[in-house]
């Protein structure tokens, strides 16, 4: 279970800063996470994904050496410190891999706009080469309309050894894992060719691949990655909470179920590119979002700063994302009554890690109650939600006992206050 960082808005390092990368000092600051670990740990979770920490221009999307610490947040001793600290906690660590594009400033393009097709680093890119001539610029593909962000060639050789090299250069270095960043906009035979390669020298290693739409069973079965981003659930708890229509998160629900077969997706409530899940649903039913999270299947993920019931709203403008990925204080803040509340969640699913895989059934459904109850032959986990403005009484689908939020459990029956929930056990 993640703990997700934006290395360089948490280290307050600035996304925009006007150099060139080479022409930067090495300012270290990862320390600066370090000092979150035993957080991390106290919340009950396992696991540390960091955002972009390769050298870039900008945002860390826009890469320009992956081999090398972004000098705004240190080096690569900065680095090991980290990595270190985290597995002496029992923390593993994940790193945000950009293998769909990299930036205008790399290197290697730069290599390509100066000798076009004649470049040593040509196949590297996904160029066009047709009715091109000398001095014009380089027909590349970009990601989705952002010119700063060049396309690899994901049909080539070249694009894959380089992945290989990357991923197998980190986790020798220790990491435990991979995000795979925009995952969804890299063929899956691409992964097909390099996955197994990597684990080849590294077995156990973990790929998790962003896939915001498509069929996600399907791109993990021709991908052979471990699992991907569960944005559809992610839309459910937002707009089923927010809009008072729990009929979309239990819609969400089912479509989520029949996933299982194929992975055990990436959940999450919150991430660095979206609005904080505080802002999204109300600071009120935080609570609600982090019950769900917690209690279906998958492989839970926590935004850093949402177990705080920290607020951000993102913009669709230049600079639209900062608000969600903020500096961080030097040392946690005591936690509050929601900090309690996740730490109740995760210690739950600790005591039943067969959540991991379970399915999830509809009990009782309105649009502003809603109870699912998770299980195998053996237990079962209740999660029970109100988001109206009065209380509600709800089947309690068998539990005996209130494990986190809360409620009045009598006969069968749970009482939820208005705004309330309650995650139960058998």
């Amino acid at each position: 279970m993640w703990w997700h960082v934006y290395p360089l808005g948490f280290v307050g390092a600035d996304v925009r800063p006007g150099t060139a990368v080479e022409d930067r000092p090495v300012d270290h600051r990862l320390d600066r996470i370090t000092r979150w670990l035993d957080h991390v740990v106290d919340l009950g979770l396992n696991g540390l994904l960091l955002g972009p920490v390769f050298a870039s221009s900008t945002h860390g999307y826009d890469t320009v050496d992956h081999l090398r610490i972004d000098p705004r947040l240190g080096d690569d001793d900065d680095f090991d410190r980290l990595v270190a600290a985290a597995h002496e906690r029992g923390v593993r660590v994940l790193l945000d891999g950009v293998f769909n594009h990299v930036g205008r400033e790399h290197p290697a393009f730069r290599a390509v706009e100066e000798h076009g097709p004649d470049a040593d680093t040509a196949a590297l890119f996904a160029v066009d080469w047709s009715g091109w001539v000398s001095g014009q610029p380089v027909p590349v593909r970009d990601f989705e309309g952002h010119d700063i962000l060049v396309a690899l060639d994901h049909d080539g050789r070249t694009a894959e050894d380089l992945v290989v090299a990357v991923m197998t250069h980190w986790l020798g270095r220790g990491i435990d894992g991979w995000r795979l960043d925009a995952a969804y906009a890299v063929p899956p035979a691409f992964w097909a060719r390099v996955l197994p390669r990597v684990r080849e020298r590294f077995p156990d290693a973990w790929f998790s691949g962003e896939v915001i739409h498509g069929d996600a069973a399907a791109i993990v079965r021709a991908s052979t990655m471990d699992s991907t981003t569960q944005y559809e659930l992610w839309q459910g708890v937002w707009h089923g909470i927010a809009d008072r229509n729990l009929f979309e998160l239990a819609h969400a629900v089912e479509r989520h179920d029949e996933l299982l077969g194929a992975q055990a997706p990436t959940t999450f409530v919150g991430n660095h590119d979206v609005t904080r899940i505080a802002s999204a649903v109300g600071e009120r039913f935080t609570g609600h979002a982090a019950a769900v999270l917690f209690t279906l299947a998958g492989t839970p993920v926590v935004y850093a700063g949402d177990e705080y019931g920290w607020t951000g709203v993102k913009e669709e403008r230049e600079g639209g994302d900062d608000a969600v990925r903020p500096a961080f204080p030097e040392l946690p803040p005591a936690p509050t009554d929601l900090t309690h509340a996740y730490e109740a969640l995760v210690a739950l699913r600790r005591r039943n890690p067969w959540l991991h895989r379970a399915h999830t059934d509809v009990v009782h459904l309105t649009n502003t109650a809603l109870v699912l109850r998770t299980a195998t032959a053996d237990a079962a986990v209740v999660t029970a939600l109100n988001v109206a403005d009065e209380p509600a009484e709800v089947p309690a689908a068998g539990a005996t006992r209130v494990e986190a939020g809360g409620g009045d459990l009598r006969d069968g029956t749970l009482r939820l206050p208005a705004g309330g929930w309650a995650v139960l056990t058998a």
